[in-house]
C-alpha cells in the first residue's frame, strides 16, 4: 500500500475549422445615428469569448473605441449566415468576416467625414478615440459621432459594411485524392503530474504544465482563462465524467445531473501556462484561437501519467479507481515506470 507519483506527456496539432463548402462566415457592421457601431452575427458565443474578441477586432478595424462597438449574436432568421460554433473556428472564420465588414463600414465613414471636412477620404485617419482627422493636421478633425449624424441627416448615407470569409478550395492529389481541409493548425504540449493510491485506486492531479501556440493572443487574459478552464474540463473527462454504468450494474451509475460525477473547486490544481505566438498569415490579426485544443491533450497526458505511476494502461474513459485497481491486480501489483 503506497502512493505513487507519475508524470505524463501529450502534444497535439489541432486544425482550425474545416473546408466543407469553404466553411463560410458572414458579418454585418453598421453605425447608429450617434456614432456607435453594431456587429451582427449568427455565430453563437458558447462561453469561449467570441463576442469579446469580435468586438475587439471590429473596433481595431474601424479605428474607434471598443466601448463604442456592440456585438449582436442573433440567429439565422435575423443575422447573416454562419456555419456554426464548432471546430474551433470562431475567431478565425468569424473574425475574418468581421474585418471585411468593418473595413467597408470604415471606408463609408471616412467618405462621410471627407465630405464634411471638404478633403479626400484618403487624406483621413482615425485616432482610436472617436475622432477622424486629416493626416498631418490633427487640428482639422471631426468626431465619429458628428460624422454619423451628418451621414444620417445631411448626406443620406449609410455607414455600413458586409463581410464574408471563405477558405480557398484545397488542391487535390491526383494519385491519392489527398487534400487539406484546413489552412492552419494550432499546437500544444502538456505535462501532468499526479499521484495514484495503489490501495484505493484514487488519482490526485498535482500539477499541470503546458505550452499552447495560438497564433496570436488577441485577448491574453481571455486566452489564459480559456486554457485553464479547458484543461480542467479535460481532467474531468479523463477521471470523472461518464454516462456509462459503473461496475457492475447501471444502478451504480449517475441517472441525472444531481449524481453526475465532476471535480469541484477543491480539486483545482496549479496550472502553469506558456502562450506561444506564431501569427497565422490568413488569421484575423494572426489569431487562431485555442478552442477545443485546450482540453484534448489533457486526456492522454493523464492516462500516460497513470501508466507511469503504477504501470496500468487504461484505454477507456473515465479512468476510475475500479479500473486502476483491476489493472494493478492483473499485473500482480503496482509497477511504477521510470520518470523523466
Amino acid at each position: 500500500m503506497a502512493l505513487h507519483k507519475g508524470r505524463g506527456f501529450a502534444c497535439i496539432n489541432y486544425p482550425i475549422g474545416m473546408n466543407l463548402g469553404g466553411d463560410p462566415s458572414q458579418a454585418l457592421v453598421h453605425s447608429t445615428p450617434d456614432g456607435k457601431f453594431m456587429v451582427t452575427l449568427s455565430a453563437i458565443d458558447l462561453g469561449q469569448g467570441m463576442k469579446s474578441v469580435t468586438r475587439q477586432i471590429a473596433a481595431e478595424t474601424l479605428g474607434v473605441p471598443i466601448e463604442d462597438v456592440y456585438v449582436d449574436t442573433a440567429d439565422s432568421d435575423t443575422g447573416p449566415h454562419d456555419m456554426g460554433s464548432f471546430a474551433s473556428r470562431g475567431t478565425h472564420r468569424v473574425g475574418n468576416a468581421v474585418i471585411r465588414a468593418a473595413t467597408e463600414a470604415r471606408q463609408q465613414m471616412l467618405e462621410a467625414a471627407a465630405e464634411e471636412l471638404e478633403v479626400n477620404a484618403g487624406d483621413l485617419d482615425t485616432d482610436g478615440k472617436g475622432n477622424i482627422h486629416v493626416k498631418g493636421a490633427p487640428g482639422r478633425s471631426i468626431t465619429v459621432s458628428e460624422t454619423a449624424i451628418a451621414a444620417q441627416f445631411n448626406q443620406g448615407r449609410t455607414l455600413a459594411g458586409r463581410g464574408i470569409f471563405l477558405i480557398p478550395k484545397s488542391d487535390v492529389n491526383d494519385e491519392t485524392g489527398e487534400m487539406s481541409t484546413v489552412t492552419c493548425f494550432a499546437h500544444a504540449a502538456l505535462v501532468v503530474d499526479l499521484t495514484v493510491d495503489d490501495e484505493t485506486g484514487e488519482v490526485k492531479v498535482d500539477e499541470i504544465n503546458s505550452a499552447y501556440e495560438v497564433g496570436r493572443a488577441l485577448n491574453a487574459r481571455l486566452v489564459e482563462q480559456q486554457l485553464i478552464g479547458g484543461a480542467w474540463m479535460g481532467v474531468s473527462h479523463a477521471l470523472y465524467e461518464t454516462t456509462e454504468p459503473y461496475y457492475p450494474e447501471r444502478d451504480h451509475g449517475p441517472v441525472d445531473f444531481l449524481g453526475y460525477q465532476m471535480p469541484g473547486p477543491g480539486e483545482i490544481v496549479p496550472h502553469n501556462i506558456a502562450i506561444l505566438e506564431r501569427p497565422a498569415a490568413d488569421a484575423p490579426f494572426g489569431g487562431k484561437g485555442p478552442g477545443e485544443m485546450c482540453a484534448n491533450p489533457v486526456l492522454p497526458a493523464v492516462a500516460n501519467a497513470i501508466y507511469n505511476a503504477v504501470g496500468v494502461r487504461c484505454d477507456r474513459l473515465p479512468i476510475t479507481p475500479e479500473k486502476i485497481l483491476r489493472g494493478i491486480q492483473a499485473n500482480g501489483g503496482a509497477r511504477p515506470q521510470a520518470r523523466r
